[in-house]
């Protein structure tokens, strides 16, 4: 049954999310030592592997926002995710936009070119506040692939990326930060936000599956 399928990922999704914060929670101060001692190879670690996260979208992304938050803080933390995101996102873009579809095929695998190929076949470069919905999403890395495919300018493009990462990285790398800091209305309002960008986001995929269909 499709509608238990997807019960059960978002269950799994928020196990691991919940198992995740009490580690970091439980162990973050040794953790946190070592970050100290490593200096700045600490945050350029991080910004590197949220780029491959995002050039090779099969992997996984939040939790280098989580991580970012919780191991950094809120302003190194959040300032590390944002320029990685605008750096490797916007490289998905150019990489897309440039060379088309097969080459990114080949680098990211059939699996992931069938969520590409899914967003690009909704014409979402005419439709600028739903592709900076979308952007806000966990399926940032993908669109940023699908918009580069449907050949959208670089100048539609540019502004919905700044806009999204501005606003969705915000939330997650607040939550790192509120998990071991023990800021509880911090981490309860990003929880919530986090809430309200999983329910846009099926809004959103439900919006692009209807005007895909019209």
């Amino acid at each position: 049954m499709p509608g238990y399928g997807k019960w059960l990922k978002i269950i799994v999704a928020v196990v691991a999310f919940v198992l995740i914060c009490f580690f970091l929670h439980k162990y973050i101060q040794p953790l946190q030592e070592v970050v100290k001692q490593m200096g700045f190879w600490a945050p350029f670690g991080l910004f590197l592997l949220r780029g491959v996260s995002i050039i090779l979208p099969a992997l996984p992304s939040s939790i280098y926002s989580l991580l970012a938050g919780s191991l950094l803080g809120f302003k190194t933390g959040y300032t590390t995710i944002v320029l990685s995101d605008l750096l490797f996102c916007s490289g998905a873009f150019l990489i897309a936009r440039k060379w088309g579809r097969e080459p990114v095929s080949r680098l990211v695998g059939q699996s992931a070119m069938r969520r590409i190929d899914g967003f690009s076949q909704n014409q979402l470069e005419g439709n600028f506040f739903l592709m900076t919905g979308l952007l806000m999403t966990g399926l940032f890395d993908f669109l940023s692939y699908a918009i580069g495919i449907s050949r959208t300018h670089w100048r539609i493009f540019a502004p919905a990326l700044l806009i999204s990462v501005l606003i969705s990285d915000s939330i997650i790398v607040a939550v790192g930060a509120g998990v071991t800091q023990g800021a509880g209305l911090i981490l309860g309002i990003a929880l919530l936000a986090m809430f309200a960008l999983a329910t846009m986001t099926g809004l959103l995929k439900r919006k692009s599956h209807h005007s895909k269909c019209d």
